[in-house]
């Protein structure tokens, strides 16, 4: 009876929001006024940009598709939006929005109003190359010396003014640095000049040039004002100052400014990207309404929990926690390692172990994300090894890249003079005025005399058929050669590698370059030198190398995807593995060094991003010593791994982690970290050893059922036996401080850290 009185049921007038859970819906229906959406990873964020542009023409509110402007980061991007609304709206396609990503928007209005800032409509966007040309022609006729104040950086210091807004103007003299004895903006004003008399522009015009449209022409942008009557932004934590500044002048219209973003996974500030944008959100538009989008669909609980403890360290955040209604799923696996090399074959072999175990999981649904590029290199060559396809997502593989592929024509030149290939890959590189008449000069040489380039040069520096400046250039280089060769065979390879690339200004030509990718080159020939010294000689090292790259060519479409951090945003995987959490690799201690605690928070959020790209599982691990410049050094946890919630994380230990890995384990501080490398039960050997030298207590590492202990440099003296793990027995011939000079029984004199070695009756 009751049924037949009781109110009917209202029929939901938008059936598309039945499909959302409360917050999306929240976000979507908040129209009218400034909205933050706080987007976690996997909370959908996608979903609720694109109802809510479909919702606000469906609703009425903007009457047409033209009063929306959507801005996003990426064609792609805008591309999927637009798409995904049509199909909403039940359209073949949706016209006369404004969707694009900052510099298409800002293009379209420049274009409309270019005479308003000096230039035509038909300008030119030049690209970098472009660019540094005409910094160059500009340093040449300021004369401003180009070998001590390169295009590149001046051009990067151009970059950062635009980024922030600042036209030559606008820049301070605390801004102006010491570039060209203080020239810098002087330079850039007639860069600005010199672009208008080209009737030209560079990207980072394409934003100033509207900031100074709209600061200078109010009506211009009141026209704007009236025509965006919605303005909806995502990814608005990655946007720079001038993005900021932008957005802010369109907005002050009808202030209806929806903002998608999360402020922990801002991780671009290296290039620009200013969090503070989001932080001060409700500062900038009083009234705002924040909507947090906390109900995470990709990840399990122990994921989830795991991200949202290490994040909470973070102070510059406005809070939120995900969760999930699906399974709490597995714990965050943590493995400590002896070694780079180590890591790579545990990494391999769980891979193996994970197909075999699942026939259903497929290796494109692994990922394996570093904090540098220079760590694929050891998971590339161990997958060669097992056959295990792979593909390395964001760049090229370690031995494609060019500083890589540089370096190997300098030593295939060094072992094999007749390279002809290899030599003229580098004779002019770095530059050394060796340009395209020298070279035809050699091919026409060598081919008349039926001899290698190599040899042609040699003829040729004999002669006057090259410029003076060019001789002296190419005698030098071959000089050079002829030296190093003399080295072969007395000094270790990757020593000898090092001289080469030195002293060739291989190495100096990217310290000098300052663009964004120099630091990863260099850290890539850093890596280079090490991998050297893992084969007995170099001419072995060129082989594996060939061998390496008639593999790479041999790709399967079912593969394990390794990337950097920084490629992974956006993507999910339902395993990842997180290699390298070592203090001074993650967090980098260059972005330390440089920003202090700003640099280590957006580290925090870059481990963040990694641990969410996970559906199902998560492998965490360190290793107890790195290879770095050519030697190794001892390395300790990342500050990371102790700040993940220790409920949530099952530590697994190692076979062959010791010494080191003991001392630095032990020194975590008061967190779990600390506890769970707890000291191990003294052996009687190790207990007789300190009353011979009367030391007090050290700290040990449980890396296997029997464990493994290590002691400070003072607890040895000369004569000794001792036992390390790459080199084996050797004897004590002397103690420096920390440092112990051992006369192995087969790798020969070394110098190692006191914390890598073990008595030798402890061995076992």
């Amino acid at each position: 009876m009751s049924d037949l009185f009781a109110a009917p049921q209202r029929a939901e007038p938008y059936p598309y929001l039945s499909a959302l859970n409360e917050g999306q819906r929240a976000a979507v229906e908040a129209l009218d006024g400034p909205v933050l959406v706080l987007a976690g990873a996997g909370t959908g964020k996608t979903r609720v940009l694109t109802t809510r542009l479909a919702h606000l023409l469906i609703t009425g509110k903007a009457r047409a598709p033209g009063e929306i402007l959507a801005v996003t980061f990426t064609n792609k991007a805008a591309r999927q939006m637009k798409d995904r609304v049509a199909a909403l709206l039940n359209r073949p396609s949706v016209e006369g929005w404004w969707l694009g990503t900052f510099h298409a928007v800002a293009v379209r209005i420049l274009r409309r109003h270019a005479e308003a800032v000096g230039l035509k409509s038909n300008f030119t966007i030049l690209d970098t190359d472009d660019q540094i040309r005409l910094v160059k022609q500009i340093l040449q006729s300021e004369n401003v010396d180009e070998k001590k104040w390169p295009a590149r950086a001046m051009l990067a210091i151009i970059e950062r003014w635009k980024d922030r807004g600042l036209t030559p103007e606008r820049v301070s003299a605390g801004d102006a640095g010491d570039f060209a004895r203080g020239r810098a903006v002087e330079l850039y004003k007639a860069y600005q000049e010199r672009l208008r008399t080209l009737n030209a522009c560079d990207f980072g015009d394409l934003l100033l040039h509207n900031l100074t449209l709209f600061q200078s022409q109010p009506e211009i942008l009141a026209d704007y004002h009236r025509r965006f009557r919605f303005i909806l932004v995502d990814e608005y934590q990655d946007t720079n100052v001038s993005q900021y500044l932008w957005l802010r002048l369109l907005a002050q219209g009808h202030r209806n400014l929806c903002c998608v973003g999360d402020d922990d996974q801002s991780i671009y500030g290296w290039r620009g990207a200013e969090v503070g944008n989001i932080l001060r959100f409700e500062d900038d538009f009083p009234g705002a309404k924040v909507v947090r989008l906390e109900r995470n669909y990709r990840s399990t609980g122990r994921i989830l929990a795991a991200a949202s403890g290490l994040i909470a360290h973070n102070e510059g955040r406005l809070g939120k926690t995900l969760w999930t209604e699906d399974d709490e799923g597995e714990k965050i696996r943590l493995r400590g390692l002896w070694d780079g090399e180590a890591e790579a074959r545990f990494v391999g072999e769980e891979i193996e172990a994970l197909i075999s175990r699942d026939k259903d999981h497929d290796l494109k649904q692994v990922a394996i994300l570093v904090r540098t590029g220079a760590q694929t290199r050891e998971f590339e060559e161990r997958f060669i090894t097992l056959g295990l396809p792979y593909r390395v997502v964001g760049g090229p593989r370690f031995y494609e890249r060019m500083e890589i592929r540089d370096a190997l024509a300098y030593l295939r030149v060094l072992v094999q003079p007749a390279d002809d290939l290899a030599f003229e890959r580098i004779m002019n590189k770095p530059k050394r005025g060796l340009g395209d008449a020298t070279l035809q000069l050699l091919y026409k040489t060598a081919r008349s005399g039926n001899v290698p380039l190599a040899l042609a040069a040699r003829r040729l520096v004999d002669t006057d058929e090259l410029r003076p400046a060019a001789r002296r250039s190419l005698t030098a280089l071959l000089d050079n050669f002829d030296r190093w060769r003399g080295l072969i065979g007395i000094t270790p390879h990757p020593e000898l590698a090092e001289i080469v690339l030195e002293e060739s200004g291989y190495v100096e030509m990217w310290q000098n370059d300052k663009t964004l990718e120099a630091p990863g080159r260099l850290e890539n020939l850093k890596e280079f030198v090490n991998a050297l010294g893992e084969f007995e000689n170099l001419a072995g090292f060129l082989e594996h190398v060939s061998l390496v790259m008639e593999a790479l060519s041999q790709d399967g479409l079912d593969a394990v995807s390794i990337m950097t951090l920084h490629a992974a945003k956006g993507l999910e995987f339902d395993t990842v593995f997180l290699p390298g959490w070592e203090e001074g690799l993650f967090p980098n201690q260059r972005a330390l060094d440089e920003t202090g605690r700003r640099g280590l928070e957006e580290e925090r959020r870059l481990a963040y991003v990694g641990l969410t790209r996970a559906r199902k599982r998560v492998i965490v691990s360190f290793a107890a010593n790195r290879r770095m410049h050519g030697s190794w050094a001892a390395a300790i946890p990342s500050r990371f791994v102790d700040e993940l919630p220790k409920e949530q994380v099952d530590q697994e230990s190692d076979q062959g982690v010791y010494g080191a890995a003991a001392a630095a384990f032990g020194g975590m501080g008061d967190g779990w970290g600390s506890s769970t490398w707890s000291e191990a039960r003294v052996s009687p050997g190790l207990q007789r050893a300190r009353e011979r030298r009367g030391q007090g207590t050290s700290r040990f590492i449980d890396v296997t059922p029997t464990r493994v202990e290590t002691l400070e440099s003072g607890a040895f003296q000369r004569g000794d036996r001792v036992f390390h793990q790459k080199f084996g027995y050797g004897s004590i011939r002397s103690v420096e401080g920390e440092r112990l000079n051992i006369r192995f029984d087969k790798a020969g004199d070394k110098k190692v850290i006191a914390s890598f070695v073990v008595p030798a009756d402890q061995a076992g």
